[in-house]
């Protein structure tokens, strides 16, 4: 039988070797050096894009199970090249003869890296690729659910677009995308739409009209769960880049208001141009430049949305170089933070208003541990837990996100 082979220009196996390096150990984020090592190959096609932006957060997801099968802690680009050349001989059959003859491979056997990738999978830290002080929270905190968990969170994640209900329906943006060459599918009884294979929307007119944003399927249910209605006053305490802003003010149907604040000015500017590109008018930004920022809101909120920092643990496969960039002292820290949002971002809320706590990650510790200390404390007294969602990768498909919503005391059913 003949043996067919693909055949990967070694130009591209470069470019994820020193993009590879500058996440480890230049310690970079992923996205951005991706986004660089993309716009510095301004000539390489679609599928050469494709392939060093898969095969780099790939091997982030794996990096710990290639580096025990290098036998050490990668460091140079050589060592970075080795990388891809294990990540590629444990992929499909065809690859590895299109690449056997580059040299940087020379010292690689794909049979003895299988030996040992078969030996190393027995030992789940190795087998899905995390710190070994993160596999001792994990099963310490979500016991038997830490295995079903993990692979989960290795997985590539979906495209998933939002519809933006103030300038068309779900129906009507995915004759237009189709239209463009994209295909889709709808999920959930609102405006989510699955991308059926990755392509570059922002190139569509589509998004150039302001028709839908890019948002996890498990992100677009926080903003209804705060049951926002039109003509209210809502505030997004930790708004960031203003994902869940922009989905508040489109169930608003354009009356009453979104506050946005957050500590990072930067992040605001992005989500004014989202907003206009949006059609959207009823968004006013605020940095958080001190305390009074805050303080002066206090009471005025008939809605507010802490999605407050947390680890991103329920969104590792967006972002598989963060594993390596945590730390136990970080999610100590993220735990005070956290408390200090609640205890005192909930003075934002009018009596009888609601709000939501919500985060990204899958710990309890950041979840409903910490809803039910601020519920104790002196500042929670005056709230009740109205209802609670916890979602799992493995439950729906998409990102792990928590949120609960909690109303103040003067709340009427």
């Amino acid at each position: 039988m003949a043996v067919f082979s693909r055949t990967i220009h070694p130009l591209l196996i470069r470019a994820v070797a020193q993009a590879l390096q500058a996440i480890f150990v230049e310690n970079r984020f992923a996205d951005k050096v991706i986004e660089y090592t993309l716009r510095h190959n301004p000539k390489a096609g679609s599928r050469d894009r494709a392939f060093i932006a898969e095969t780099t957060y790939e091997i982030g997801r794996y990096y710990r199970l290639y580096a025990a099968i290098l036998g050490k802690e990668p460091q140079t680009v050589e060592d970075f090249w080795k990388m891809v050349g294990i990540h590629l001989a444990l992929g499909p059959s065809d690859i590895w003869p299109g690449v056997a003859g580059i040299a940087e491979f020379s010292t690689l056997d794909p049979t003895e890296i299988g030996e040992k990738a078969a030996q190393f999978r027995a030992e789940r830290k190795l087998r899905e690729s995390i710190p070994d002080w993160l596999d001792e929270l994990g099963a310490r905190e979500l016991g038997p659910l830490w295995d079903e968990v993990l692979p989960w969170l290795n997985r590539p994640a979906e495209v998933v677009l939002r519809t933006n209900r103030l300038k068309t329906d779900r129906v009507a943006l995915q004759k237009a995308l189709a239209e463009e060459g994209v295909d889709t599918k709808p999920v959930g009884d609102a405006d989510a739409l699955v991308l059926l294979r990755r392509q570059n929307v922002f190139q569509t007119q589509a998004f150039k009209k302001g028709l839908f944003e890019v948002q996890d399927f498990s992100s677009q249910l926080v903003a209804p769960f705060l049951h926002p209605k039109p003509g209210m006053r809502v505030v997004d305490a930790c708004a960031g880049g203003g994902g869940k802003a922009l989905h508040l003010a489109a169930l608003l149907e354009g009356r009453g208001s979104v506050i946005a604040l957050d500590t990072l000015a930067w992040k605001l500017d992005d989500l004014r141009q989202r907003a206009r590109r949006a059609g959207i008018s009823n968004i006013e930004t605020r940095a958080i430049e001190s305390t009074k920022v805050v303080k002066r809101l206090y009471g005025t909120a008939d809605r507010l949305l802490l999605d407050v920092p947390c680890s991103g643990l329920g969104v590792l496969r967006r972002n598989p170089d963060s594993k390596w960039k945590l730390s136990p002292e970080f999610i100590e820290n993220l735990h005070a933070t956290q408390q200090e949002i609640l205890q005192s971002y909930s003075r934002i809320l009018k009596p009888g208003g609601q709000m939501v706590y919500a985060t990204c990650s899958i710990l309890p510790s950041e979840n409903e541990e910490q809803v039910q200390k601020f519920l104790a404390g002196a500042a929670g007294k005056s709230f009740k837990l109205i209802a609670e969602r916890k979602i799992l990768p493995q439950d729906e498909g998409f990102d792990g996100f928590y949120m609960a919503l909690l109303a103040s005391e003067e709340y009427r059913v």
